[in-house]
């Protein structure tokens, strides 16, 4: 049996499906990794699948850790703007033989993870500050 090799596997999905670039599937792909040391940690030592929200988690602490305040702009720049975004990442690898999964993993497993601007702006406001608002403010007109 050939071993799996990832850069030409990645090349393939890439072409498939061009919404993402490739250093959101690397970021998934560390994400996961990190992940899985944090199960491992609370679980003591014992190795075992992640699920898609202990993914999701380990993805926004590492994601903070690596990018600090411009973690959100790094992710929406490689075409993540969603936590449902991470999800097909993921089942775009699995697919492909990258990733495994379980029988009762899904993308619906990603779905309404978290609010990408809770998730990465708030931890770097001062505290008591509002988010801003993302609409654009009407601007009185000079006469």
């Amino acid at each position: 049996m050939q071993a799996i090799n990832f850069d030409e596997v990645l090349e393939r999905i890439l072409a498939q499906d061009p919404r993402y670039h490739r250093e959101a599937y690397l970021f998934v792909r560390e994400g996961l990794d990190h992940a899985q040391k944090l199960v491992s940690k609370a679980t003591k030592d014992e190795v075992r699948h992640v699920t898609g929200q202990e993914l999701l988690a380990g993805i926004r602490e590492y994601a903070l850790a690596q990018y600090g305040p411009m973690a959100q702009i790094v992710l929406n720049e490689w075409g993540v703007h969603r936590c449902e975004d991470f999800g097909e990442l993921v089942f775009n690898m699995v697919e492909n033989g990258l990733l495994s999964k379980t029988e009762t993993d899904s993308r619906d497993d990603f779905k309404g993870g978290y609010d990408f601007a809770e998730a990465f702006q708030k931890p770097f406001r001062p505290a008591g500050k509002a988010a801003p608002s993302s609409t654009p403010e009407s601007k009185p007109t000079e006469a």
